[in-house]
């Protein structure tokens, strides 16, 4: 009767502890919901990511755009440079040293 009644104390605490495995243990239907909340998660900040990476391209275009432009502007500027004042100059002072090579023969 005493192995008995110890068999089935050690049962008793057999499933006690089995019972609170259990408890510890997570639904198949909440682990599958937090797996999907999970993923959703994910998917937003790989679609924010994204959005920074694109921004960030267009940024660093429209810099190269800007800086092409300004190195155009100065390549312009440079020919107005010439055009207007240097080479006007030039042909003055050819002008002027054809004069005296002219006078001087």
């Amino acid at each position: 009767m005493r192995r008995l009644e110890d068999v089935r104390t050690d049962l008793k605490d057999d499933f006690r502890e089995l019972g609170l495995r259990l408890d510890s243990k997570v639904s198949l239907e909440r682990y599958q919901l937090e797996q999907l909340a999970r993923d959703e998660a994910l998917k937003v900040v790989i679609e924010r990511v994204k959005g920074i990476e694109e921004a960030r391209e267009q940024a660093a275009t429209r810099r190269h755009d800007e800086e092409q432009r300004a190195a155009d502007r100065r390549a312009a500027d440079r020919r107005l440079i010439f055009s207007a004042l240097i080479a006007p100059i030039l042909m003055l002072v050819l002008t002027v040293y054809l004069s005296a090579q002219g006078a001087g023969a």
